[in-house]
């Protein structure tokens, strides 16, 4: 087959897709600033490279046929990707353009958000736009295509770049009221009270028992929260007691609504500025990585 047959100029393509996308050509036409004889013609010159018929025409109205729809509907994708990379590609020359950050809810308003003021301070033309996204340690292209990535896991994602930012240490909380008959509460007695987990680590308490040496048996296993900043205000009211990385809960501890009561300890985790690697030289991370990696650990 004609390669030219299967590679239908940019102009054509974007007709077709106003078109179908309204199902009216004049919408199309006024979007794309064309006139609707202009559109028409061009989708009809689409339809006659193709050799086959996209719209069923019944006076002014049109309806897609059923090659038609699932034109659209590849077409539609591959226009989008198309335009995102030419934006992205223009953004290159925009060494002050902004970054589309995400980050872990609760690592972003306990730990990140507090220290923006200071690059902004350095970089009052540089915008970080702030994603907060529950990020799968295993897979932090599950938050879709973001420029820049802050998550906890192992580092090592297949066409990622990363970052070390920060060792992962847990610490066990609990609310002053629920250790009033107790404040000096031994490890045996953590099996007395009920244990709070993050559904991202339903296997942190577990791990915790084998390193102290404690009966799994006893284990009492609580609610979970998908957010530990939830876990946290959990801990805070007394309904258990909580497992939380220590940089998450330093304003608790500070203001005495929780207390540390063992660690800290290495959760075999650690926090990681991460990209794509098409992004690595992307000029705004570049500027944002350079900031963040420079503050202390």
């Amino acid at each position: 087959m004609n390669p030219r047959r299967l590679t239908p100029s940019m102009s054509l393509l974007v007709a077709f897709e106003a078109a179908a996308r309204h199902c009216s050509f004049t919408k199309a036409a006024d979007e794309l600033a064309l006139t609707q004889s202009a559109v028409s013609r061009q989708v009809q010159a689409l339809e006659s490279q193709l050799e086959i018929s996209l719209f069923k025409r019944e006076g002014r109205k049109i309806e897609l046929t059923a090659a038609g729809a699932l034109y659209q509907h590849e077409l539609s994708a591959a226009l989008g990707r198309i335009r995102s990379a030419t934006l992205q590609t223009i953004a290159f020359k925009e060494e002050d353009g902004p970054l589309n950050l995400a980050v872990l809810p609760t690592f972003g308003s306990k730990w990140l958000l507090p220290k923006m003021h200071e690059f902004y301070a350095l970089h009052p033309r540089n915008l970080v736009h702030i994603h907060s996204r529950i990020i799968h340690a295993d897979n932090p292209s599950s938050v879709g295509d973001m420029q820049a990535i802050i998550c906890a896991g192992k580092g090592d994602w297949p066409g990622y770049v990363s970052h070390l930012l920060l060792q992962e240490k847990l610490i066990v909380i609990a609310s002053p009221k629920a250790l009033a008959d107790n404040p000096g509460l031994s490890l045996d007695d953590i099996t007395q009270h009920l244990l709070l987990n993050v559904v991202s680590r339903p296997n942190g308490w577990s791990d915790w028992f084998d390193l102290n040496n404690l009966d799994h048996q006893k284990m009492r296993t609580g609610p979970s929260f998908e957010l530990t900043a939830h876990l946290i205000q959990a801990v805070a009211a007394g309904i258990g007691i909580g497992l939380v990385p220590d940089i998450l809960v330093q304003d608790e501890i500070e203001s005495g609504t929780v207390v540390k009561l063992f660690g800290p300890t290495q959760s075999g985790r650690n926090y990681y500025l991460t990209c794509a690697a098409r992004y690595q030289h992307f000029p705004a991370f570049k500027t944002f990585s350079a900031w963040l990696l420079s503050l202390p650990s």
